[in-house]
Formats: C-alpha cells, sequence, structure tokens
C-alpha cells in the first residue's frame, strides 16, 4: 500500500486597508488589550478558549468546536507568535490553524498602522502557505481574505466606529 504524496504547499500574499476614526494608539491598544481583543478577535464554535500574551515572543492560542451545517465536527486551532511590536505602529506575528489536528495553513502577518488627519490607516499584509488545502484549494485564500475583513470590521465594532 502506498501513502498518497503530500499535497504541494501554495502560497500567496494579500494587503487589506482599513481606514480608522481613531488615532494609532487606540488600534495598537486593541490589539494589546485581552478584554478588547475578545470582543473582536473569536474562532466560530462553541467551548471556545483563548490565551493572550502581547509581547515579543508571546502569543494568543485560541480553540473552538465548530459545527458545520451538515452536522459534522471541526475542532479549531489558531496559536500565534508575537516576532515584532512598535507600539502603535507595527505588529508582525506568525500564526497556524488546524482543524481537528492538521495542519491547515500558517502565515506571517504584518499590521501597519499608519496616522492620517482623520485617524488611522491600517494596513494588514499576510503571506499565507496553505499546507493542507480545502479540495482542490480554490476557496482558501478567499476564506483566508474573508476572514481578515471580518475580523476586522469586527475591530472597527469594538472601537465604538461603523463597520
Amino acid at each position: 500500500m502506498t501513502t498518497p504524496a503530500p499535497a504541494e504547499v501554495q502560497h500567496d500574499t494579500f494587503t487589506v486597508t482599513l481606514e480608522l476614526a481613531v488615532p494609532p494608539e487606540l488600534v495598537y491598544e486593541a490589539f494589546a488589550d485581552p478584554a478588547v481583543r475578545r470582543r473582536w478577535f473569536r474562532l466560530p464554535g462553541r467551548d471556545a478558549s483563548y490565551e493572550h500574551d502581547f509581547r515579543v515572543g508571546g502569543g494568543e492560542s485560541a480553540r473552538s468546536t465548530f459545527r458545520a451545517v451538515d452536522g459534522t465536527t471541526e475542532r479549531l486551532a489558531y496559536d500565534s507568535r508575537f516576532v515584532d511590536l512598535v507600539p502603535a505602529q507595527r505588529i508582525v506575528l506568525t500564526y497556524e490553524t488546524h482543524v481537528n489536528d492538521v495542519l491547515r495553513w500558517t502565515a506571517l502577518v504584518t499590521v501597519a498602522l499608519d496616522p492620517t488627519d482623520d485617524g488611522t490607516r491600517l494596513r494588514w499584509t499576510e503571506q499565507v502557505a496553505f499546507v493542507t488545502p480545502t479540495g482542490d484549494g480554490t476557496h482558501d485564500l478567499p476564506h483566508v481574505r474573508g476572514g481578515v475583513r471580518l475580523q476586522l470590521n469586527g475591530l472597527a465594532g469594538a472601537l465604538g466606529l461603523p463597520r
């Protein structure tokens, strides 16, 4: 019996930009403060647990159980590590996403916080490697990009801004 060859790792890079009518210090704090972060960063599903250590070398860990529309259950896991933190300017982190204990994708993320006349321009740039694709992988990048957009909409809401 032969073992199937692993799928080729697919790579992609994307940037999402969001204009926020608050200063960069408040946006940075929304990443740093665990109570504020919980209001806008969540895994789907139930029985969620979160750990947050916002310092270089620290990271974030989240776990949940998700029941899909078809009734199947997935165990979701997110683990990150903060690589570079410059208050009110930049956050660089790496993260991994596991589904049912299988590494699905990993990424390097740079969040740039640029002051503007009206507040902050947030630029989220993600370099992602899809290690275990879903099917043929065509829906993986739109899924990750959409998840980032949902998170950032939640960030705006946590800051008391319209989404």
